[in-house]
């Protein structure tokens, strides 16, 4: 079978904020940026990964969301338990050094797991947890 991951999405509540993150902080380039209705879904992707993006999308502008969701979706995101992405890197002290000269909210500094990866973890400006791990 012939299949890939072409997008997935996480949720953003400040498109200028979110693109700031993705494209200055981890160097994602930017591929779409959608307006509709006073909304944004931003793709972006890394440059060298064409076939592999993130839609950065407006959460609560799917069809059919309750305002008891919307409430429920607002307090997952504070609480970062809404949307989690698992990136990879080759230089993870890098990474890390970037990724926290931003501001961004740092979880656990760069520590090799007791399940044998070395990673770490962030916040993006949304309250998604990012989870950096090293490739071997």
């Amino acid at each position: 079978m012939d299949i890939h991951i072409h997008s997935s999405f996480l949720p953003q509540t400040d498109p200028e904020a979110s693109l700031a993150f993705y494209r200055d902080t981890l160097g994602f380039e930017v591929r779409k940026d959608v307006g509709y209705n006073g909304l944004r879904w931003i793709t972006v992707g890394p440059p060298d990964q064409p076939g592999t993006s993130i839609v950065l999308y407006p959460p609560t502008a799917s069809p059919g969301v309750t305002d008891d969701e919307r409430r429920t979706i607002a307090e997952m995101m504070a609480k970062g338990t809404y949307a989690i992405m698992l990136l990879a890197t080759r230089n993870l002290d890098a990474t890390f050094e970037r990724i926290q000269a931003s501001g961004a909210e740092i979880v656990e500094e760069p520590t090799v797991q007791p399940y044998g990866v070395r990673d770490c973890a962030v916040r993006d400006p949304a309250g998604n947890l990012l989870r950096v791990q090293e490739l071997g």
